[in-house]
């Protein structure tokens, strides 16, 4: 699978995902646009607030035909846990393999207080009804990306 570049249409891929679901990104196709966001772990502050605000913000997706989908490399038992716990609307995805990570390339080297190692940079890519990625914000911060990405996909 070639990496995703914005204006290009992003290579379909499928995964498995909460709900007893498989991902698959051809089935949005002309239908709805779709918004992926890559998070480092459950559970965890930063990551809770995010998909927080993007739960809270969900309707309004939704009225712009516009689905919600996390990603990280936690389990399907840790995500199921999760997305109860915090009453997401959206599917989680688990990418233990890390292929989809690869594919949107924020699987990379981290560092952490002097140590150095592999892990999710936390990054969202938006793809529109016809498959095609039209916007990517790389290693954000939580505060107000959620809103931003509304902005976006209401000017697309």
């Amino acid at each position: 699978m070639s990496k995703a570049e914005i204006g290009q249409t992003v290579t379909n891929f499928s995964a498995p995902a909460t709900s007893g679901t498989t991902f698959n990104l051809s089935d949005y196709k002309g239908k709805k646009n779709v918004v992926i966001y890559f998070y480092p772990k459950d559970s965890t502050p930063g990551c809770t607030t995010e998909g927080q605000n993007f739960r809270d913000l969900y309707s309004e997706f939704q009225a712009l035909d516009t689905e919600i989908f996390g990603v990280s490399r936690d389990s399907m038992k840790r995500h199921e846990n999760f997305k109860a716990k915090q009453a997401f609307p959206f599917e989680l995805i688990s990418d233990e393999d890390g292929k989809v990570c690869e594919h949107f390339g924020v699987w990379q080297l981290k560092k952490n207080y002097g140590k150095e190692y592999m892990g999710i940079v936390r990054s969202t890519f938006l793809i529109d009804k016809e498959g095609v990625l039209r916007k990517e914000w790389l290693n954000l911060r939580v505060k107000d990306h959620a809103a931003k990405v509304l902005d976006a996909v209401k000017a697309l």
